[in-house]
Order: C-alpha cells, then sequence, then structure tokens
C-alpha cells in the first residue's frame, strides 16, 4: 500500500504530496492540468527510464519518493536475495540529475532499475485504457485462475517439485554426456594407462637416472681426476696427508718445550683425520666408476621412454606422468561404475517426475473446478457494466511438464451477439478491454493480496447508471485494497475515500501542475462542476450531494 508519495521538480510538478488512503482515492482535474505527467512520475518510480528532459527546473536533480507499507505481501525472501534490509514500511526513491544520471534507492540502498522494477511489481499495478499487452499474455491468464481457484499455494508446492524434477533431469543428462565422451575415450585412457602403468615410473627416478648417465658417460674422465686428487692426498712422496704427519711429529716436539702450542697441535690433527677421511671416500668413488656401455644403453633407453612419455602428455617430470596417471585412472574407472550411477540417476529422475506429475494433476484439477464459476462471475459482472451481450469462456489445453504445471489456458470474450469468443488479443481492446480487466481484478481483490492498483480513465466509454455501478464496484474493491483512479465522471469521483484535485497553476512565470486534497464542501463543489460545468446550478449540487450519499 502506497503511504505517501513525493515529486519534485518532474515536468510541470516544482512539488506535489500524496497522503492516500487505505481505500478509494480518485483523481481528478482539468484535461492537461497534470493528471497524466503524475503518472509518468510514478513509472519513474517503479523502474522506468528517464533523461534530463522530465526536469521542470534543468539545473535541479528530479526527486521522486514512495512510502510503502509492504507487510501483507511476503518480501522478505526478495529483500534477503537482493541483500536489502527489510521493513515492513519501506521507502523508494529515484533521482534524476542534471547530466540525465538516474539514481535509485531501496530503504536508502542503491539498487538497479532491473530491482527496482522487479520490487515495483509487487508494490503498485498501472493500468490504462491501452493496456492490453498483458491480459493477452497466457501466463497472465493462468496466474488469474490460479488467484481465483485460490491455487497459488498447491502452484507453489508445485514448481518446488518442478525444480527438483529439473535438477533430477539436468543430473541424467550431465551423466549422460560424461557417459558418451568417455565411452568415446575409453579404448584410447585405457591405453595410455597401460602405458604408463608398463613404464613403472617412480618420483625422483629421473633425476637419478640423468646423474647417473653423465657419470657413466664421463667415466674415464672422472677416474683420471680422483686418481690424481689421491696422488696429492697420499700417494705421492710430498702427498699433503704425509706433511701433515711430519707437521704433527713437529708439534709434539713443539708441545714437549711448551703448552701454547697444543692448539696448534689438535688442530692439524682434526685436519688430517678430516683427510684421511676424505682420501677414504675418493677411494670408494674411484672404485664405484666403471666403463660400463651396457649401463649406458639401459639408462638411455629408460630415459627415452620416460622423455616420450613426457612429451606425448606435455608433462615436465615424472610426478606430473604420475598425476596424469591417476587422472587416466580415475576416468577408466568411473567408466566401469558409470551404468550403475546412471542407473541411480534415472531412478531418481523418473521418482522427482512422477511426484511432479501427481502435483501437477492436483493443481489442474483445482484449476478447471473453478473455470464454470469464473466465467459466470465474470459474465455477471460484466452485465452489470452494461456488457449485456457479454460472453466469457476458458479454452484448456493439456501441455508437457512446464513450470506451470499441464495446463494451458486461455480466456474466451466475446461483447457481441452472435459473435463466437476469441482470444483476447484479438477481440478486446478500448473500453470493453478497460471493464474487462476491472471486473477480472475485482474478482481477485477479495482473494489475494493485490498491490496497490492505478486506475488510468478506466471509465472512458461508460455513462450514467453504468458508471455509478462501476465506482461502487471501484469502491467495493478498496475496502480491502487501494485503489488510485483518475476518472472524469461525477458517479466514480462521488465514491472516493479521499479526492485529490489536479489543476494548473499560472500564477507563476511558469506555469505549473498542483494537486490538492478536497474537503467535504469542495468535493461537492467539484462533482457539480463535473455534472454540469464550471457555473454549477443549485440541482447540480443537489445531484452531488446525492452521488456522495448514495
Amino acid at each position: 500500500m502506497l503511504k505517501s508519495l513525493t515529486i519534485e521538480n518532474y515536468a510541470l510538478i516544482e512539488r506535489l504530496e500524496l497522503r492516500p488512503s487505505e481505500q478509494l482515492n480518485i483523481i481528478t482535474g482539468e484535461t492537461g492540468a497534470g493528471k497524466s505527467i503524475m503518472l509518468g512520475a510514478v513509472g519513474l518510480l517503479l523502474g522506468n527510464r528517464a533523461d534530463t528532459r522530465v526536469l521542470s527546473d534543468p539545473e535541479r536533480k528530479c526527486f521522486i519518493e514512495g512510502e510503502f507499507e509492504i507487510s501483507e505481501y511476503d518480501l522478505e525472501e526478495f529483500f534477503e536475495n537482493k541483500d536489502l534490509d527489510y521493513d515492513d514500511s519501506t521507502l523508494i526513491r529515484r533521482e534524476i540529475g542534471t547530466s540525465g544520471k538516474s539514481r535509485a534507492f531501496v530503504n536508502d540502498t542503491p539498487v538497479t532499475l532491473d530491482t527496482l522494477k522487479e520490487l515495483g511489481g509487487f508494490l503498485m499495478d498501472i493500468h490504462s485504457q491501452n493496456d492490453t499487452q498483458l491480459l493477452g499474455s497466457a501466463t497472465f491468464q493462468l496466474s488469474i485462475i490460479d488467484d481465483y481457484a485460490e491455487s497459488n499455494i498447491l502452484a507453489k508446492s508445485f514448481k518446488l517439485k518442478f525444480l527438483k524434477y529439473k535438477e533430477a533431469l539436468n543430473a541424467h543428462e550431465r551423466i549422460k554426456e560424461e557417459e558418451r565422451a568417455i565411452r568415446r575415450e575409453s579404448d584410447f585412457n585405457s591405453f595410455l594407462l597401460e602405458e604408463l602403468h608398463k613404464a613403472r615410473f617412480i618420483v625422483g627416478e629421473q633425476e637419478q637416472l640423468e646423474t647417473d648417465q653423465e657419470v657413466l658417460e664421463n667415466a674415464e674422465e672422472i677416474k683420471m681426476r680422483l686418481n690424481q686428487a689421491l696422488e696429492i692426498l697420499s700417494v705421492s712422496e710430498f702427498s699433503i696427508v704425509s706433511g701433515l704427519e711430519s707437521a704433527i711429529q713437529d708439534f709434539r716436539q713443539l708441545c714437549a718445550i711448551s703448552d701454547i702450542y697444543k692448539p696448534l697441535h689438535e688442530r692439524i690433527e682434526s685436519v688430517l683425520i678430516e683427510l684421511q677421511d676424505i682420501k677414504r671416500e675418493v677411494e670408494v668413488a674411484e672404485d664405484k666408476v666403471e666403463h660400463n656401455p651396457q649401463k649406458i644403453a639401459e639408462i638411455a633407453d629408460r630415459l627415452g621412454v620416460l622423455y616420450h612419455l613426457q612429451q606425448k602428455h606435455q608433462a615436465n617430470s615424472v610426478k606430473e606422468l604420475l598425476d596424469i596417471q591417476a587422472g587416466l585412472e580415475e576416468k577408466v574407472n568411473r567408466f566401469h561404475h558409470l551404468d550403475e550411477e546412471l542407473a541411480k540417476a534415472e531412478k531418481s529422475l523418473e521418482k522427482a517426475k512422477q511426484e511432479a506429475q501427481r502435483e501437477a494433476k492436483a493443481l489442474s484439477k483445482q484449476r478447471k473446478a473453478s473455470f464454470t464459476k469464473f466465467c459466470d462471475d465474470l459474465t455477471g459482472m460484466l452485465l452489470e457494466l452494461g456488457m449485456e451481450n457479454a460472453v466469457i469462456k476458458i479454452h484448456h489445453d493439456n501441455t508437457e511438464l512446464s513450470s506451470t504445471g499441464t495446463d494451458q489456458v486461455s480466456i474466451l470474450f466475446s461483447a457481441s451477439k452472435g459473435i463466437a469468443p476469441l482470444t483476447l488479443k484479438a477481440v478486446a481492446s478500448g473500453g470493453e478491454f478497460s471493464r474487462l480487466m476491472f471486473c477480472i481484478k475485482y474478482l481477485l481483490a477479495g482473494k489475494t493480496a493485490l498491490p496497490t492498483i492505478i486506475f488510468d480513465e478506466i471509465d472512458a466509454g461508460v455513462a450514467g447508471e453504468i458508471a455509478r455501478k462501476l465506482g461502487t464496484m471501484m469502491k467495493e474493491m478498496a475496502m480491502n485494497h487501494q485503489v488510485i483512479a483518475i476518472s472524469h465522471l461525477p458517479q466514480i469521483a462521488a465514491k472516493a475515500k479521499r479526492h485529490y484535485y489536479v489543476y494548473k497553476d499560472s500564477d507563476e512565470a511558469k506555469a505549473v501542475s498542483k494537486i490538492r486534497l478536497l474537503m467535504e464542501e469542495e468535493r461537492v463543489e467539484e462533482i457539480a462542476k463535473m455534472i454540469a460545468g464550471d457555473k454549477p446550478s443549485r440541482s447540480a449540487i443537489t445531484s452531488a450531494r446525492e452521488l456522495m450519499l448514495n
């Protein structure tokens, strides 16, 4: 429900404030005074696009704000999904800057126009005389039936079942596609895996093989240089070891003379011990080195296999090859278990489909049960509004399971005697359409929480007693749902809980549109003017009072 509306610097509006009743609000005024301009501003609040041409004063930004009571609309989940702060009393604000840049806010949080439009769809329904596209939609017609049949809870339950069915269907398709892909590759994957298994690689093998290869290929030079080192260390007459042993003997003599040489003696002995250990390791290394052409060939063959497989699999190490091997093992193993997994997925899919079909069948039954009464009620209301030859029928087809169930409905309508009912797109237009749409909304008003409904001259083409009935029905509808109607008929204006008058003020340098709430006597005078012109007679004033009382 709209609690308040503020518009600043929009077209002919400098500033306009509106605090509508929660019931029926009627807006009247002279042609061109700005009623449609106000609706344009409301459209911006609901996410319509705009540019700088909407600015009354191009030096100031345009500002439109609406406060809504939303406690009855169950929008907590919507706010949570959009990461917005929820409040039963929600503020929506739209600003258009002097450069044409637009900003939108919900409870002071910036939002996109798409989010604003989505939220606005829950809060306000602007219906104009030429708005035929919505009622012509098969999806919208089905939602009308669900509202009338009060099957929305069942429809919501079905939709959850349908989503589970779609998830199961997608999972089944993914496994089937995977099976097809793996089946195409299975023989090749098995060959690759067998090739890697046969190689029996181990981590670190490549580095060891490459080191051994370097040693074996340079065995003669290595052996020669190791022997030269041994010659220097201990073999020759003037070897390092011999020299150190001689130095140690000298320091023993020095230590006998004085203890001050003892540390040096100990250090030389330590060096000798380390050098003797090095000599032994060099001897061992020299013994191991041998020129072995057979061993060289074996290592070359092994590295050849390794390099070939690395190139084939675009790997840089044995570890990467082993990772690829593990991946191939998983694919081959998965292929052997896919039949079992696919059977399980098929079972889950069939179960989900049966549950969705069972729910769809119950939903369809509840919908169909309402068809006759819906047509009778709607036809009766149209008759009251002067369409004595109106015929309403519902054409139903069973369809494949979809997000809306297994029903496709089309509301058929004829306003003329002898003309077979046709689809709404084909026959409904102008005033006939307006009255049809109004009657549908009237039927739904007692069954669901409708958004604030704005009727833009829905009374076009009606007058007299029909206009009075339309006003009475509008008043009844507004007992449970907020209605704002722009009208030019006194019979409808007389039913208002609050009556606003839009006028053009030419006292300023530039004509501006203004709106004011009419008090009781002002209402009488305005309705009398709508009956008899600018200078209403006493009888017109009396008629105005009578209209307001009835």
